[in-house]
């Protein structure tokens, strides 16, 4: 299953960090972003979805609260469990 393309929906509720989270959150769940993929660099990935830094690093926060991503500094930010 392919997911659609990210449109912001400007009318919700939900802040844009949300609604980025719950985009990547649908395709990891699609499989277009299997376990151990690494996410494009902060800067690549707030220009991916055409929103500041910022508000990009928000949503991995977002992403790494729900345990479906973890971050390894200088390595970058990867889909799945960190391995204990």
């Amino acid at each position: 299953m392919s997911v659609p393309p990210f449109e912001p929906d400007h009318a919700s509720p939900r802040y844009l960090y949300q609604q980025i989270a719950d985009h990547v959150q649908a395709r990891i769940e699609a499989g277009e972003l299997p376990a151990g993929a690494r996410l494009p660099r902060e800067t690549e990935f707030a220009d991916e979805y055409g929103v500041s830094l910022r508000t990009g690093r928000r949503a991995v926060q977002e992403l790494r609260e729900r345990g479906l991503v973890y971050t390894v500094p200088i390595k970058g930010t990867f889909v799945g469990k960190r391995d204990e």
